[in-house]
């Protein structure tokens, strides 16, 4: 009895502690093998495979804030845009101000009266944007966090307002075309930080540089998964109530964890400009937001690597089936949604463990009648969330 106690508690507590083997092996692997893929690719696919793990950033966010937290968040396309359009703010007065240009961007002569707006005028130096990027989208996922969390707005209510937060925000990009392309966004980059993104060269160095973001996004928010605060966060998910009375305030825990989400984000936005070439509304509006989230399902939203593996898998099946079936590809979208969460509804994350545990339930179906009341009586049940948090 004593012995399998024991060994019960040890387990519960290596469960805790952080991911398992086979997810450090699973993240050494992933990372080989996109490090090593500029070595096979050619350079349109590697243009797409940073393109896609600039997305799979705001997966990683949305996985600790939907898997660990709870808050499903249908609008974080609003801190990818802020990002990208910051960043690409940046590179349209850098585009215009080289080689003795106007310091006007083209658009804004062809839409606009040819002035830059004065808003746009801090963005010229480099380490204003830099700042700008992490900066703003963490205020606005603060203040909206403070002001939604506090009044104790959760559930279905959060993600319709989120939804429609994104909604509203595409809207205003596109009524204000002299100010940020409408429509038609901001393209037509040259430059990225004094380095030419037409240079074969440059594209492979800004996808290791997007590769190292990513591994290191991954290795922070495992480690914050696993944390005191990732304890908390999975207890304000599954008895918030009792957290509240343990003196935890839940507002607060969840509107940390959704500012982390919205820096995740805004990183990935900004990246993608330089990677993409363009930003627009059509690549921040309620579909984008809800394709973010649907890579993070079908990865496994409470698993260490399953939301990186899931929007790459999106993403990659979206960029092949959606250019030879595009009429197709949306319904597949929505039926492929549906399957994982009625029937995997822990991810492919959770897909050979699952497999694994059937296996050995079936192997041992049996014996394990003879030897289910020794079991039972040793048996002691694992931590809850809440006992986490009160030991």
């Amino acid at each position: 009895m004593k012995k399998t106690m024991s060994a019960v508690i040890a387990r519960r507590d290596r469960r805790v502690a952080g991911p398992g083997r086979s997810s450090w092996i699973l993240f050494a692997a992933l990372a080989m093998v996109l490090a090593l893929a500029p070595m096979v690719l050619n350079q349109f696919n590697i243009g797409l495979l940073a393109k896609f793990l600039c997305y799979s950033m705001v997966a990683i966010g949305l996985g600790l804030l939907w898997g660990r937290g709870g808050v499903l968040s249908l609008g974080q396309g609003v801190f990818f845009g802020l990002g990208g359009y910051i960043m690409a703010m940046h590179m349209q007065l850098a585009d215009a101000s080289a080689n003795g240009g106007s310091g006007v961007p083209e658009f804004m002569s062809l839409y606009g009266n040819g002035h830059v707006p004065g808003w746009w005028l801090p963005f010229r130096s480099g380490v204003v944007t830099l700042i700008a990027i992490p900066v703003v989208p963490m205020l606005v996922a603060w203040a909206l966090g403070a002001a939604v969390f506090k009044r104790r707005v959760k559930g279905a209510y959060f993600s319709i307002l989120s939804q429609a937060l994104v909604a509203a925000f595409a809207l205003l990009l596109i009524g204000a075309q002299t100010s940020t392309g409408g429509s038609n966004g901001l393209s037509d980059f040259t430059g990225f930080f004094g380095y030419v993104l037409n240079d074969p060269v440059n594209q492979r160095s800004l996808y290791c540089l997007v590769l190292i973001v990513v591994l290191v996004m991954l290795l922070a928010t495992g480690l914050l998964m696993y944390s005191r605060f990732g304890e908390v966060l999975l207890a304000v998910r599954d008895t918030e109530e009792r957290v509240r009375f343990l003196g935890y305030d839940p507002a607060s825990i969840k509107t940390a964890a959704f500012v982390y989400a919205a820096l995740l984000a805004s990183i990935g936005g900004a990246l993608f400009v330089p990677v993409a070439g363009i930003i627009s509304p059509s690549d921040i509006g309620v579909t984008p937001s809800i394709i973010f989230l649907l890579g993070v399902a079908l990865g496994g939203r409470s698993t260490f690597l399953g939301p990186v593996l899931g929007s790459l898998i999106v993403s990659i099946a979206q960029n092949s089936l959606s250019s030879a079936f595009p009429s197709f590809w949306s319904y597949l979208e929505g039926a492929l949604f549906i399957v994982v969460i009625a029937l995997l509804p822990g991810g492919v994350a959770t897909l050979v463990p699952s497999i694994r545990r059937w296996r050995r339930r079936v192997s041992g179906a049996p014996g394990a009648r003879g030897g289910s009341r020794a079991s039972q009586t040793d048996a002691v049940p694992e931590a809850s969330a809440g006992e986490l948090v009160s030991r």
